[in-house]
């Protein structure tokens, strides 16, 4: 089923799926996050589905999910949570997602192993359907968290990192910053290829990939949830699955076989952060801005 934003209620989802005579026999609150309220519900055929909550004015956080999650399943090389429908329930005034509800199973020996080994194969797929006018970017704009992410295309990467990634949270977060921050962040912006290089090739990125980012699914393996996708270097979703830590070393060793880590990617993984601790700064205040000064003392002149 396609998102059908002017769907108006959540009953009518569930008809155009199962029929008009499945119904909504139970609903539970779950964790599913920090933006929105996230349940289990049960049917009266006995199906479960897990449904993402907002108001009707975020509903475009949905759509961008949507996009991001059918993105990564296009790639064919790691698995997603399956888009049943999205929309707005008009009649009780919010915005939904929803999926199929998905029973972790215990993990496999070799989780991290094909963990790493996926997302190496999903960096080298095909990009060329998700960036028609550029290289680097994605067709059309979304979230990080709950963020603005802006994925104008750009044929530079060192250009787009500046233009898409570090200017907008630096532009947002002025107000935190004293005139040497400021000074060193400005440099920064103006001397990026001096620590950045143009990639080998453009990836596909989750944009987002940190430890909440992934479960363990029904298979065993691990799935990709929450993205905040674009095409990009490869380097910046390493960087991120190392900011918060939760990967085993396994998943690194099996990353690097297939496609390589650079010998110099730890010079610029820091830089890489810096986008994700700018955009801490601005959404959950002052407790990130030594994180982010340590980052521009390293690289700021």
């Amino acid at each position: 089923m396609s998102s059908r934003l002017d769907i108006v209620s959540l009953q009518t989802a569930i008809a155009d799926l199962y029929g008009s005579d499945i119904r909504i026999v139970d609903q539970r609150t779950v964790s599913g996050g920090d933006c929105n309220e996230a349940y289990r519900l049960a049917l009266s055929d006995g199906q479960k589905l897990f449904m993402k909550r907002n108001t009707l004015g975020n509903a475009p956080f949905f759509k961008a999910e949507e996009e991001g999650l059918r993105a990564m399943a296009a790639t064919g090389t790691i698995a997603v949570p399956k888009i049943l429908a999205s929309g707005m329930d008009k009649e009780t005034g919010f915005s939904f997602l929803l999926m199929p509800y998905l029973d972790g199973a215990a993990r496999k020996k070799d989780y991290w192993e094909i963990f790493g080994l996926q997302l190496a194969r999903m960096h080298r797929a095909d990009t060329a359907a998700f960036v028609k006018e550029g290289r680097y970017g994605f067709d059309q704009d979304n979230y990080i968290g709950a963020g603005e992410q802006i994925n104008t295309p750009r044929e530079s990467w060192i250009s787009f990192f500046r233009d898409c990634r570090l200017f907008p949270q630096f532009r947002k977060a002025q107000s935190w910053f004293d005139a040497s921050a400021k000074k060193k962040m400005l440099w920064l912006l103006d001397h990026l290829d001096r620590y950045l290089a143009e990639p080998e090739y453009p990836s596909l990125l989750h944009g987002d990939l940190w430890g909440g980012n992934f479960m363990t699914g029904p298979d065993g393996y691990a799935w990709l949830i929450d993205p905040a996708v674009y095409v990009g270097h490869r380097e910046a979703d390493l960087a991120m699955t190392e900011l918060f830590g939760g990967f085993s070393g396994t998943f690194y060793q099996a990353y690097r076989e297939y496609a390589g880590i650079s010998s110099d990617y730890d010079d610029r993984r820091d830089l890489y952060n810096l986008y994700h601790m700018l955009n801490h700064l601005n959404l959950f205040g002052g407790g990130y801005y030594r994180s982010v000064t340590d980052i521009l003392r390293r690289y700021g002149a």
